[in-house]
């Protein structure tokens, strides 16, 4: 059974506290307070003003946001995807990732999903029929798969295997080398791997997250998910895209044909800018994000939490001090003190035992949240 979406539950008890009154400090969803960057915006402005924008746009995308984004991709990776047969926009990454089992897991297949995870993984087997199988991530492996951990018989039956790096909740990333790991794994295994790169470009500390296409033979082994949502503070813009292997994103492509007709065109366009034009609002959202990093992750650990300083994303990983559950640890955080965290057991099971904090408000109200923690009686 399809359990209830995460973030809907947790986006109607802050309805329930703010409606009580209650001053909330919302660390629970991943959804930037920093604005659109003002060129994104003025050519969206200028796109919508021109009817030829107001039709159905090409099933695969308009031609030059998939031109703009091989440019993008060859300018990051080194390599470039051919814009007609190996990139494909997507309604938003989530959209294209819930897509991609109906496109290749039949009934009894399995998927194999990290966990804890982003919840679509597991839903997006669910949808098809297929059988999720948990890789648990571990703290003690820098929360990379084990591979070795896979048993042989699951292996041979798994179809597709999701990895996301760096990695929501966790907030882990990953170096080339084991990377190229999981892409000869998958290879010798005929799996379709699918790489979740949301985060790929909120990076810190001089750290750059490998790529499915730099690696060797990882454009002919799978598909990498992308968004403009979180570099770009996007999140509402709905657009992305899927580069990879050319029957793979053919494959997505068929899927997508029968059930949506894409983005907005005037949307693409404002994504041909943010690829385009916006490094430097890219690089101002990363001195911020890495502000908020260093002051949250330090004031936790000042207070006794263990908490890794991530590389990538914006998110806390923290263990919950004392051992107690996720889940009644969150609600607690959110009754007692009005701070909303992200229980990890709604991650998977190998999430309990840590909450996800995301620094998605201002440094005033990550200290208040701090000086809020302070009260916290384990």
């Amino acid at each position: 059974m399809l359990p209830p979406y995460l973030f809907d539950a947790i986006d109607r008890m802050k309805a329930e506290a703010r409606a009580a009154g209650r001053d909330i400090i919302d660390l629970g969803i991943g959804d930037t307070d920093l604005p659109t960057p003002a060129r994104i915006i003025d050519r969206l402005k200028v796109e919508a003003s021109r009817k030829e924008n107001h039709h159905y746009p090409p099933y695969s995308g308009i031609r030059e946001f998939r031109s703009a984004i091989s440019d993008w991709c060859h300018e990051r990776y080194g390599v470039r995807p051919d814009p007609d047969e190996e990139v494909l926009v997507t309604i938003g990454s989530k959209e294209g990732i819930a897509h991609i089992f109906l496109a290749f897991v039949d009934p009894g297949e399995v998927a194999l999903c990290p966990d804890p995870a982003y919840p679509v993984y597991r839903a997006g087997t669910l949808f098809s029929g297929g059988v999720p199988h948990p890789v648990p991530l571990d703290p003690d492996r820098g929360f990379l798969p084990d591979l070795a951990s896979i048993p042989d018989e699951v292996g041979r039956r798994a179809r597709l295997m999701f990895i996301n790096y760096p990695n929501n909740p966790t907030a882990a990333t990953i170096d080339p080398a084991d990377f190229q790991s999981i892409v000869d794994y998958c290879r010798e295994r005929e799996i379709v791997l699918c790489s979740d790169a949301a985060y790929s470009e909120l990076t810190f500390d001089g750290y750059r997250s490998p790529g499915l296409l730099e690696m060797d033979g990882g454009i002919e082994a799978g598909i990498e998910f992308h968004s403009l949502s979180k570099s770009y503070n996007m999140t509402g813009w709905r657009v992305g895209f899927a580069i990879g292997n050319r029957d793979l994103v053919a494959g997505l492509r068929r899927v997508k044909t029968n059930v949506d007709s894409g983005t907005f065109a005037a949307i693409q366009w404002a994504g041909v800018e943010a690829l385009a034009n916006c490094r430097e609002e890219l690089g101002e959202n990363i001195r911020v994000f890495q502000r908020r990093r260093d002051l949250f992750v330090d004031g936790l650990r000042d207070r006794g939490w263990e908490v890794g300083k991530p590389r990538g994303t914006f998110y806390a990983w923290a263990r919950i001090p004392g051992g107690a559950d996720s889940m009644g640890f969150a609600k607690r955080l959110l009754d007692t003190l009005g701070i909303v965290a992200t229980p990890g057991v709604g991650f998977g099971s190998s999430g309990e035992g840590y909450v996800r904090f995301a620094l998605t408000v201002g440094e005033e109200r990550l200290e208040e949240a701090l000086q809020r923690l302070e009260d916290l009686r384990i």
